[in-house]
């Protein structure tokens, strides 16, 4: 069974059991977090479709971690301008483990 749930701005299909890297949420290491912005839940061919969301959906996962992904290097310049400008980011984000769907 799968599900597309949006957290953070952002889609993800999750699978119960596997870990995915999201956008920070502020829980604590080792809690248990229900997500509840379910999109679609799906076995198989058969695949329920929320409008925009489905009825009664939750996910539960476990925080598995809080972390910074690897840095992003921004380089701006205009040539013959003498311009040039160096940038840096490293986004947070909230590793969850996928514990149960229920649709």
């Amino acid at each position: 069974m799968y599900a597309v749930i949006k957290t953070g701005g952002k889609q993800y299909k999750v699978v119960a059991g596997k870990k995915y890297k999201v956008e920070q949420i502020p829980a604590d290491i080792g809690s248990e977090i229900t997500l509840d912005q379910v999109l679609a839940v799906g076995e198989g061919e058969s695949i329920r479709f929320g409008a925009p969301l489905v009825d009664g959906a939750k996910v539960q996962a476990t925080v598995v971690a809080q972390g910074r992904h690897d840095k992003v290097k921004i380089f701006k310049m205009r040539r013959r301008k003498h311009y040039q400008k160096r940038q840096g980011h490293r986004q947070n984000y909230t590793e969850l483990q996928i514990v149960s769907i229920n649709a």
